[in-house]
Formats: C-alpha cells, structure tokens, sequence
C-alpha cells in the first residue's frame, strides 16, 4: 500500500521539496498518456486518431451524447484511460464507427443532418 504525507501548506513555495517531488511522482504515474494524435474534420464526419496502448477493445467505452465524446477504459482494463471532448455539431451514433487497432483507435464521428425537411406554409 503506497500513503502519500499530509501538506496543510496552502502554494507549492510552502511545501518541503520531499513532498514536492513525490507528488511529481504520483502525478507522471497517474497521468494518462493517451491524447488526440490526429484530427480531421470532413463535410459529413470527424475523424480522429488517439493513442490508447495496453488496451484491447473489450475494455474500452466510446459514448456519444449529442456534441459530447467520451472515451474511457472499464474498470477491469490493466490500463486506465479517460477523455471527453465537445464537438461543434451533433454526432449521430449508429453511422459512426470506432477501431482499434495496434495501441489506436479510429473514430469516424458522423455529424447529424439537419431537418432539410422543413416547409413553409403562407398564412391565410
């Protein structure tokens, strides 16, 4: 079991370079490395690349509300990984597609067509 010593000090100035340094450590530990390596944006899609090594894809969740992506690892994953991000449109989840492949995953995020049905009526 890893314990982490108390700081009651309020700024980084006040707390002694001990404990300053173990937190570094826990935070290079802890991080999670995994980030956006590619991002393109195409008339009828986004597609991004983003790197999530040590993950097979029975361990990995892609959600998808409205404008909102979120990425993140189930609990029994040897490897922990959380992202969300907001996209400018809404993504419509059933034609969009997500792989994984050698520490990578693809997402091809298709935007939602707007209501091209909308008619006028003329008031009588």
């Amino acid at each position: 079991m890893l314990f982490t010593p108390l700081s009651v000090a309020l700024n980084q100035a006040q707390k002694r370079p001990s404990v300053q340094a173990f937190e570094r450590f826990l935070g290079d530990v802890v991080k999670t490395p995994s980030k956006v390596s590619s991002f393109t944006e195409a008339e009828a899609a986004y597609e991004l690349e983003i790197d999530v090594p040590g993950v097979n894809k029975a361990h990995l969740l892609v959600k998808i509300e409205e404008q909102i992506v979120r990425i993140e690892t189930k609990a029994e994953a040897k490897r922990k990984y959380t992202m969300s991000f907001e996209l400018p449109l809404a993504i419509d989840p059933a034609a969009s597609q997500a792989k994984l492949e050698d520490g990578v995953l693809n997402l091809i995020l298709t935007k939602k067509k707007p209501l091209d049905n909308v008619s006028v009526l003329n008031v009588l």
